[in-house]
């Protein structure tokens, strides 16, 4: 079970003891130079979308930054709390995890959190992939800036992703001494503590520098198994970042670096949605959060990442970098489907994933009409696990298996100035890759798992998937603060394997699945009006999608009497689809102390094909994760104080309207015992915080979320024609905070 949550707190105390106390005496001697909260226009966020240097408001694709003070001053705590600040973006944490990260952008991304199968949106840190969606759900501490990208990347990034991708991107190597401290209380016992420090190592002159950043997360649990009294849906969390480079002057520099997480969070609360008939004494209960499983409440993951860059300026006009990384991650859960004693549907997982990827990329820029990098990308993962099921005390079986993905890619985009204002870019991918699936999975006598009985799945493939990604735009700067653009793009996602495969009762189960593809076509505008004072960006696009990957859970009759009486997890190819979207960025000025800011967008995504026993069956399925309209409005009041130091202050509203959340094959006659499919009304969500900065090392800030404590659900279980499973796992409820933050 790990260490216990006090033995986590009082070492969260400990750090914050070490790191503020002593830092109270560097006030003076290391300012940090804080700008004026009365600000005149608005700034121009510097971001690396395209491999180099550029504002947000030049980028002619459809991306969302926010830097290291915006993230503070919206409170944004882990990925999730992007999902609101970002148009048609959809991040939450699936199911019986806190850390497995579900993402969806523009109606496309993955929620089944199966090995083997590819991410449709892609999280980056710091330039190297996370292949595996166990504990990719981000906290974000000693970050520089994150990106949101929408649409197809793998023109410009290591692996491709066809739906988008996620970039957080830590602090760099500082040049002078500097660093940061800060602790947050609040309520359910929220005690967390983060500090960084980084600097020159033998003197300012030796070429070495190095940074390390730690962060202790506890948080008591929204909800309790009412039978054992312990907590679920909390949060104990240790984290460690670390970087150390090596610079010959400007042109020549190697970087090391690790990350390392331990999250020892409990499970999930899950809510009955309605009663399991098979266990008629117990009835949904009252609370969203409370439980009474009867499983283990252990939901830990341990992940570890090393990273080699170098970056090397062979000339005015190129650039060359190397990156070299490895990932690996463990992770130990326990399901309780029923979330009853009785043990009707309980599962016990482990995963344990491997990655190793190289990236040589190539930058040119003479200053010339044309710029553009270049790259060449390899990855090699193991991604593997075994999976213990118990139904109904009666049958027992597991999936066990590993996935192995080895993928080569070449990729390049050029920018080409064909006048003084229209600008041509072109791309392309393409990609080389295998997939190697050992799967055995078996039946066995009891739930000790050792004599098994049956074998269900036994085989040993490999598939190998090749494809070329084309992508086209044109922009054309009107005027100095207006770019219109226009994009067309290609994604790619490769196929596999099931390692949930029933060969015995649904032979297809064994057999690969297709790659998918999205082709996206693109026209948006990035504009500054009112003297830089106003920023609207605009996006409009159509996705043609085909061969799309859906995991459903698909019951099946085990013992020939009619009755389906279990399930498995079905993953395959459902059909066509066409998603259709515009999306609207704001940020205003109106005056020196006032910033208006936000996002609007729609979404209509239909499936054009999907193919279930033989039939189409579209009209009668919906798209998960792809809410109709959407949007967010931001207000902030900032002013200086004449005794020194700045006030500001905020207010958002985050709505979306009704979203399917899972995935389930849907008939018009719905089968004896089926139920559709977990849906959320549309809801709105309320946030405000006030921030105090005293002076250039001091600030305080109070933060409050869901302030209404609105009940929406993010995701659930629909198991209930063979296992009566129909549960929900509700969002946060109201959460305040304090937090005390220190800079040197």
């Amino acid at each position: 079970m790990g260490r216990s949550k006090n033995s986590r707190k009082y070492l969260s105390l400990a750090i914050a003891s070490a790191l503020l106390a002593p830092a109270a005496w560097a006030q003076e001697s290391a300012p940090t130079g804080q700008e004026s909260a009365q600000a005149t226009t608005l700034d121009k966020i510097t971001v690396t979308s395209r491999k180099r240097e550029e504002t947000l408001q030049e980028v002619p694709i459809a991306v969302t930054a926010f830097t290291a003070d915006a993230l503070d001053r919206m409170a944004v705590e882990d990925l999730s709390d992007l999902d609101a600040l970002v148009p048609n973006l959809t991040v939450y944490a699936a199911r019986g995890s806190s850390s497995t990260v579900t993402a969806y952008i523009r109606g496309i991304g993955q929620s089944d959190p199966l090995w083997g199968v590819d991410p449709g949106v892609g999280i980056y840190l710091d330039d190297v992939y996370i292949a595996r969606p166990q504990g990719a759900l981000l906290d974000v501490f000693d970050v520089q800036r994150v990106e949101v990208l929408r649409g197809p990347q793998g023109t410009l990034y290591g692996k491709n992703t066809i739906g988008g991708a996620i970039k957080y991107i830590s602090r760099g190597l500082p040049t002078d001494f500097e660093g940061n401290a800060s602790v947050t209380i609040g309520n359910y016992n929220q005690l967390d503590v983060k500090a960084a420090v980084g600097g020159p190592i033998g003197g300012a002159d030796s070429g070495l520098r190095g940074r390390i950043a730690v962060a202790s997360l506890n948080r008591d649990g929204f909800g309790q198994n009412v039978v054992t009294d312990q907590e679920v849906s909390d949060k104990e969390i240790l984290a460690l970042r670390g970087q150390l480079g090596a610079y010959a002057g400007d042109d020549f520099d190697v970087q090391f670096a690790f990350d390392w997480v331990d999250d020892q969070s409990g499970v999930r609360g899950a809510q009955m949605l309605g009663a399991n008939r098979f266990v008629p004494s117990a009835p949904p209960m009252d609370s969203r959060y409370d439980v009474r499983n009867g499983m283990p409440n252990v939901n830990d993951t341990e992940l570890r990442g090393a990273s080699v860059t170098v970056n090397w300026r062979a000339s005015d006009d190129w650039a060359f970098k190397y990156v070299l990384a490895k990932r690996e991650s463990d992770t130990e859960t326990n399901i309780d489907f029923d979330t009853t004693q009785a043990k009707i549907a309980d599962v016990k997982a482990f995963y344990s994933d491997e990655q190793v990827s190289h990236e040589l990329q190539a930058n040119f820029d003479g200053g010339g009409r044309a710029r553009g990098v270049m790259g060449l990308y390899a990855f090699d993962g193991d991604a593997g696990g075994r999976v213990l099921n118990n139904f109904f005390n009666l049958l027992f079986g597991d999936t066990q298996g590993v996935v192995r993905t080895e993928s080569v890619a070449l990729y390049a985009d050029w920018t080409f100035d064909l006048t003084e204002k229209f600008k041509l870019d072109v791309g392309a991918r393409y990609t080389d890759e295998d997939k190697r699936a050992t799967v055995l999975n078996r039946g066995y006598s009891d739930d000790t798992f050792t004599r098994p009985i049956s074998t269900v799945a036994n085989f040993d493939k490999s598939i190998n998937f090749k494809n070329t990604s084309p992508k086209v735009s044109l922009n054309y700067q009107a005027t100095d603060d207006i770019m219109l653009y226009a994009l067309a793009t290609r994604g790619f996602k490769s196929g596999g394997y099931n390692i949930r495969a029933q060969a015995t009762a649904v032979p297809r189960s064994a057999e690969p699945f297709d790659d998918e593809v999205v082709d996206s076509f693109e026209i948006g505008s990035k504009m500054a009006f009112l003297d830089q004072t106003l920023f609207l960006n605009l996006a409009a696009f159509q996705n043609k999608y085909e061969d799309i990957q859906l995991s459903v859970f698909t019951a099946y009759d085990s013992n020939g009497d009619g009755t389906d009486d279990a399930f498995f997890g079905d993953f395959t190819n459902a059909g066509k689809g066409t998603v259709n979207g515009v999306e609207v960025e704001y940020q205003w000025l109106p005056v020196r102390n006032w910033v208006f800011s936000g996002n609007l967008a729609w979404l209509d995504g239909k499936y054009d094909e999907f193919r279930y026993a033989g039939l189409n069956i579209a009209d009668e399925q919906e798209f998960t994760n792809a809410p109709e309209f959407s949007g967010a409005v931001n207000l902030e009041y900032r002013t200086d104080l004449s005794g020194g130091g700045s006030l500001s202050a905020r207010v958002g509203y985050s709505y979306q309207s009704e979203v399917v959340a899972t995935t389930e094959i849907q008939r018009a006659e719905v089968p004896p015992n089926g139920r559709p499919p977990i849906t959320q009304d549309g809801y709105g969500l309320l946030n405000a915080g006030v921030t105090w900065r005293l002076n250039n090392a001091w600030s305080f800030s109070l933060n409050g979320s869901n302030l209404t404590d609105e009940e929406y659900l993010t995701t659930g279980y629909n198991l209930n024609r063979a296992l009566g499973v129909y549960t929900g796992f509700y969002g946060a409820p109201r959460q305040y905070s304090l937090t005390a933050r220190y800079e040197f």
